[in-house]
């Protein structure tokens, strides 16, 4: 073999273990329609299986299509899934976008050693760590501090630059989106 192919093959290997490596197969890739095009997620059943079993549960309800993207901040991450008041198709349901989940209750959670990297998608959750339910986000940067402390349920595989546009929040009111992007459709690529 030569140098060149030697060079080529542990160049393929050490990306393959680099954060966002992860080929899911289809029953758990998860495919977001945005305003701009589709983002490509492989859901991580190895590292939270039960976050994972409730996402695909509450996709293949469709209770993910529409719902806005009601929390993003410039430089960290654009979170979505609050599927009871997250079609904010009122002020009622926009003053309490973020603070909704679903019928199928709170998650336990499930903590790695997996580190929150750029495409990271995460279980967003209250103080109590056992509180995840339908809400997701997903990171526009590395934010090391939320290592350990929030459960990875997938990595973007393809799209990032469709999340990069989703319209940002107001700093001051800690990523609040008025007039938000959705989450057009959200679908199981087996399906």
């Amino acid at each position: 073999m030569s140098m060149l192919k030697v060079a080529a093959v542990l160049l393929a290997a050490s990306l393959a273990g680099s954060a966002g490596a992860f080929a899911a197969e289809p029953e758990n890739t998860m495919i977001i329609e945005l305003k701009d095009g589709e983002v490509t997620v492989a859901l991580r059943p190895d590292l939270a299986p039960k976050h994972v079993e409730q996402i695909k549960t509450l996709v293949r309800n469709g209770e993910y299509d529409n719902v806005a993207f009601h929390r993003v901040i410039e430089g960290f991450m654009a979170q979505t899934g609050d599927v009871q008041y997250g079609d904010m198709t009122d002020n009622y349901n926009a003053q309490r976008a973020g603070t909704g989940g679903s019928s199928l209750g709170n998650v336990p959670a499930e903590f790695s050693k997996e580190t929150f990297a750029r495409g990271t998608v995460g279980m967003a959750r209250s103080q109590n760590p056992d509180s995840a339910n339908s809400q997701f986000f997903i990171m526009f940067a590395p934010g090391p501090f939320l290592d350990g402390q929030y459960t990875v349920v997938g990595n973007v595989e393809s799209g990032m630059e469709f999340v990069d546009n989703i319209k940002r929040g107001s700093q001051a009111q800690n990523g609040s989106v008025v007039d938000p992007d959705r989450m057009i459709s959200v679908r199981i690529a087996a399906d």
